[in-house]
């Protein structure tokens, strides 16, 4: 279940390339007449470190367990977009010793042949989860096949039993698949040393890829977050962007989160990305939800992209061995 470029929906994942420039200069600013500099929330570096342990991961699985985690993926038509992503997703299981099944399937595939391939990966034991690559033929019930996933397999995190599973899990360990962006997000904070204990976040965006599913995360005993969740419909959001101490902008509006409506030193996650086309020179370009200046009001900032995409895409690996090791007894 990917990709969004909607309202509140957001896309997450931009192709991992360390060459590009990230826009997200370390600028100083001053605050009570002292420099300071916006430190950066490096996901690419994070996406790197997970990787290193998941390949240590799979090669205990592997050696003393014979088993080697596999990442399958659908899709359907020929998208470039889509197969970009596809491929970024096999060129990670590379990196990491994961198989790669591939299951590329032309455009007009009936709903029933869609759903026959479905449940062949259900009983495949060599793919340990899968994905359904998103945005599917208009004449396909999308939904039908995303619920058809075995939610054991749903490398995603996002089928309906997992959602559910996260919802009635307030204290306990989890131990079904998470959201991969926002567990993704979680992690991101962590490896930098943030806690979000006793802090106010304001999720931008009630998407089901990121918004709804970050709250019940957020708000978990472990992590203990105050979370309010802001949409479309929400009247006040100059006050909230104020008063909150983190700000994920995940609703897809290019640069709708401006310098000034941050509170200083705030932490702020820029989730969503939109595709905006100059009208001028035709050039397309990848704009996030948060304007540039808002570097040098933040103690924190991700660079978009190269910040939570790749933890996006890192999730996903993570969610294939942990049914992996499920499956060997490793974990629970």
């Amino acid at each position: 279940m990917e990709k969004g470029n909607n309202m509140e929906g957001s896309v997450t994942e931009t192709p991992e390339n360390d060459s590009v420039n990230l826009g997200w200069e370390k600028k100083e600013r001053t605050e009570f007449g002292t420099p300071v500099a916006a430190k950066i929330l490096d996901g690419r570096k994070a996406a790197r470190e997970i990787k290193d342990e998941l390949a240590q991961r799979v090669q205990v699985l592997r050696d003393e367990h014979g088993i080697t985690p596999g990442l399958g993926t659908v899709l359907v038509g020929d998208d470039p977009a889509s197969h970009s992503y596809v491929g970024g997703k096999h060129k990670d299981c590379a990196q990491v010793g994961i198989n790669s099944i591939r299951r590329d399937l032309p455009a007009d595939i009936s709903q029933a042949d869609l759903e026959k391939v479905i449940d062949e990966l259900n009983e495949d034991p060599a793919t340990t989860g899968y994905i359904v690559q998103l945005p599917l033929p208009a004449h396909i019930d999308t939904n039908a096949i995303l619920e058809r996933i075995s939610p054991e397999k749903d490398a995603d995190g996002l089928h309906p039993v997992n959602l559910g599973r996260l919802v009635l899990n307030v204290s306990e360990p989890m131990t079904s698949p998470l959201p991969c962006t926002p567990h993704g997000i979680v992690q991101l904070l962590v490896r930098n040393g943030i806690s979000l204990t006793g802090k106010k976040v304001l999720v931008v965006g009630r998407g089901v890829t990121v918004g709804r599913p970050l709250g019940l995360l957020l708000t978990r005993r472990p992590i203990n977050a105050t979370v309010t969740l802001a949409h479309t419909g929400t009247l006040d959001l100059f006050e909230h962007l104020r008063e909150a101490d983190v700000v994920v902008a995940a609703a897809g509006f290019p640069e709708m989160i401006k310098a000034e409506d941050l509170k200083p030193g705030a932490i702020v996650l820029d989730v969503g990305v939109t595709r905006v086309t100059d009208p001028d020179t035709g050039k397309t370009t990848l704009t996030g939800d948060v304007e540039k200046a808002a570097a040098d009001v933040a103690s924190w900032i991700s660079p978009n992209p190269g910040g939570v995409g790749p933890m996006t895409r890192a999730m996903l690996l993570s969610n294939v061995v942990e049914a992996a090791e499920r499956a060997a007894g490793i974990l629970a």
